[in-house]
């Protein structure tokens, strides 16, 4: 079974505005999945039909095998969401944020104050649970979303966005944490727009551009088709280039340069010959990200 199936799904608001225009996508039971697009390309529209906040003009959505038109109390029972606005009560404390969002599920309120207690100490909030939300940093606010949003146990986490303005600490302690829960079992979909956490983090990705699924494919070999990375080495001593001018070398100061990969391969070829040449490497690695260059091709087209 799938967590979710979109079939042919088409949005247009009172406006004429075109949000989706007959959109098809599958994300598998237990996938780490991505959709990415640009601003307007029609995410937070797919996410929103999909949790019951935007109706849909026509198509068909699946939930873990649960049409959300004939069954949409079960689909909701499903997916936990955390959405990219903060939308709780910022003068409740957190524990009763998260306890309250279990009875919306059905979930008495004994088990839900002993299940709070084990995700609350999972995203590092368990020592400021008598704290009201509104002295939370942004960064605690995200994690008591994300708390809240798996307080039911649902089969399915869908993220909009969980990790903006989170400073670069925090975002990689989520990044642990999401990918430990995708590790349990737990479907994961995600709109983001630091693309390292796709890389890192997802198996398969879909690229939405205008109302539309432009690219789907897993993260692996869409990786596999980016034909050129660029590194950047940081050398003792800026010495002659000749020897890696295949490499199309640009010197950026005199410890520093910029050299051209078009396979993984070469990279022993470049280490090799900048040895040759009498370079000292202190530091070594990509200075973007590969994905990034794919999706910015995609969108530029």
């Amino acid at each position: 079974m799938n967590a979710i199936e979109v079939k042919n799904l088409v949005k247009t608001y009172r406006t004429g505005t075109k949000a989706l225009k007959g959109v098809d996508l599958t994300v598998p039971d237990g996938d780490f999945f991505a959709l990415l697009g640009a601003n307007g390309a029609g995410k937070t529209t797919l996410i929103g039909i999909l949790t019951g906040l935007v109706t849909k003009t026509q198509g068909e959505i699946h939930v873990f095998g649960h049409n959300i038109n004939d069954d949409f109390e079960a689909a909701k029972k499903c997916m936990g969401v955390v959405p990219q606005e903060f939308n709780f009560n910022m003068f409740e404390q957190v524990q009763d944020i998260v306890v309250n969002q279990a009875g919306y599920f059905g979930i008495d309120y004994k088990t839900a104050f002993k299940d709070s207690e084990e995700i609350l100490k999972r995203v590092g909030l368990w020592e400021k649970r008598k704290s009201m939300a509104r002295n939370l940093s942004g960064g605690m606010k995200r994690r008591l979303m994300i708390a809240r949003g798996l307080i039911h146990h649902p089969r399915m986490l869908i993220l909009d966005e969980p990790t903006a303005g989170v400073d670069v600490e925090l975002r990689h302690g989520m990044w642990k944490y999401l990918s430990e829960i995708n590790a349990s079992g737990t479907t994961i979909l995600l709109t983001t727009h630091y693309l390292e956490e796709v890389e890192q983090m997802c198996r398969h990705c879909a690229i939405i551009k205008e109302g539309e699924i432009v690219l789907l494919d897993s993260v692996r070999h869409l990786l596999m088709t980016v034909p050129q990375d660029t590194y950047r080495v940081t050398v003792k001593d800026m010495l002659s280039l000749e020897g890696v001018r295949s490499f199309n070398p640009v010197k950026i100061d005199e410890h520093t340069l910029d050299v051209e990969i078009q396979k993984r391969e070469e990279l022993n070829e470049l280490i090799l010959k900048l040895a040759q040449s009498g370079f000292v490497i202190t530091d070594f690695h990509p200075k973007g990200n590969r994905l990034e260059k794919l999706f910015l091709e995609i969108l530029k087209a």
